[in-house]
């Protein structure tokens, strides 16, 4: 997987931001609600995401991924090695943790966020 494709695609979600927080992250965000994440620094080589209950089972028993530190919980996934993951599948899992947060913003948000694309 290509890291500066997914930050691209990240950046080109409707709605989505991206910020530095914890002081070496950078977050992308839609509605202040974070759906990917990865390393503020040149050279940084993981990201995690949001995915679905079933996709946190069957992603974490593949080599490479990893239960997110401290959002493993929330059913967040980290790609421990970048090879773990094509650029089509990191594509389709990025858009998918995008669509999963989306669907948890009231319905104001997301009329006011589709309305300004």
């Amino acid at each position: 997987m290509n890291l500066n494709k997914a930050k691209t695609l990240c950046r080109g979600f409707p709605g989505a931001t991206e910020d530095i927080k914890w002081g070496e992250a950078l977050v992308f965000s839609v509605g202040t609600k974070m759906f990917a994440l990865t390393g503020a620094t040149p050279g940084a080589s993981r990201i995690s995401f949001k995915v679905d209950d079933d996709a946190f089972l069957a992603l974490t028993d593949r080599p490479g991924i990893v239960p997110a530190p401290y959002l493993a919980r929330a059913k967040w996934v980290q790609t421990a090695d970048p090879k773990a993951v094509s650029d089509a599948e990191a594509a389709q899992l990025l858009i998918r943790a995008y669509e999963l947060v989306f669907a948890r913003l009231t319905k104001k948000l997301q009329r006011e966020i589709a309305g300004a694309t």
